[in-house]
């Protein structure tokens, strides 16, 4: 198949897919005598994969690594995308109910609750959640501290939910300012560490300093919380939020 059949049957431009092929995440089997290139069945499945794997969030670079993993096979991943993506439509259609919901209490001026207003939201938090750590909260908390957590979050109020959102973005700018300062010991890393202690108190049912150590520990192992943080603060966050939470478990 030449590149302006590919292009054609998956939606994907011609220059998407010679960047593709730049960057190394798949490369065409060949080229004709003509000079174009030539995509055959196994590129047409890895294109697919990618697709699947953009569906889902992930990067460019991300996605490289997993399909040219060695242990790399096929049917497993597409069965990963198939509960991945069924998770994606139970949480699309909670919020679609939400929706249709709101806009016929709004057009019919009938009353709904400040719960069910916010009910999609908060089941899209706990599959986001679920989808990404399940597995390893699971595997440092158990099942019930996971079931606990998760009837936490359901339980909160709207001012709750909007306070949980609020916490976060003023945590991430008070890591940026400490992060400045370039000591994780200091008054600000404190208080970074602190507003960390709160946010993660609308999750959990108890809070313990030995809990709050393992889950920094646990953000530093896995790539995931790293990319998170990084992601969303700056690089290196992580590793310094690490240390700061290190430091206040200590006091």
């Amino acid at each position: 198949m030449k590149i302006n059949e590919l292009a054609k049957i998956s939606g994907v431009s011609t220059r998407t897919l010679r960047y593709y092929d730049e960057i190394g995440l798949l490369s065409p089997a060949g080229k004709n005598d003509a000079g174009y290139r030539i995509y055959t069945t196994k590129e047409i499945d890895l294109l697919q994969q990618i697709l699947f794997y953009r569906a889902l969030g992930l990067k460019l670079d991300n996605i490289k690594e997993i399909i040219y993993a060695p242990n790399f096979e096929l049917v497993g991943a597409l069965k990963e995308h198939r509960e991945q993506l069924l998770s994606k439509r139970t949480m699309l259609e909670e919020l679609l109910v939400t929706v249709e919901k709101t806009i016929y209490a709004i057009e019919e001026e009938t009353y709904m609750s400040n719960e069910e207003k916010f009910k999609g939201f908060k089941e899209e938090l706990i599959r986001d959640n679920e989808a990404k750590y399940g597995e390893e909260i699971r595997e440092h908390y158990g099942e019930e501290s996971v079931k606990a957590s998760y009837g936490k979050i359901r339980s909160l109020t709207e001012q709750q939910y909007e306070a949980l959102q609020q916490l976060e973005r003023q945590m991430f700018e008070r890591l940026r300012e400490a992060m400045e300062l370039g000591n994780a010991a200091s008054e600000t890393a404190y208080e970074v560490a602190e507003m960390h202690k709160r946010w993660l108190s609308f999750y959990w049912a108890k809070y313990t300093k030995e809990a709050h150590a393992g889950i920094a520990e646990m953000y530093i192992a896995d790539e995931r919380f790293t990319t998170y943080y990084d992601e969303r603060v700056q690089k290196g966050a992580t590793q310094f939020l690490h240390d700061c939470i290190v430091n206040y478990t200590k006091k």
